[in-house]
């Protein structure tokens, strides 16, 4: 069941890291 952590892990660091422009847009939601 490790490596179903390692995945699930990766898939939140692509999630953190995805697309700048989906955070430009939260932070600017956010103002």
């Amino acid at each position: 069941t490790r490596e179903r952590i390692r995945q699930i892990e990766a898939k939140a660091l692509r999630k953190l890291r995805g697309p700048r422009r989906r955070q430009k847009l939260k932070s600017f939601l956010n103002d």
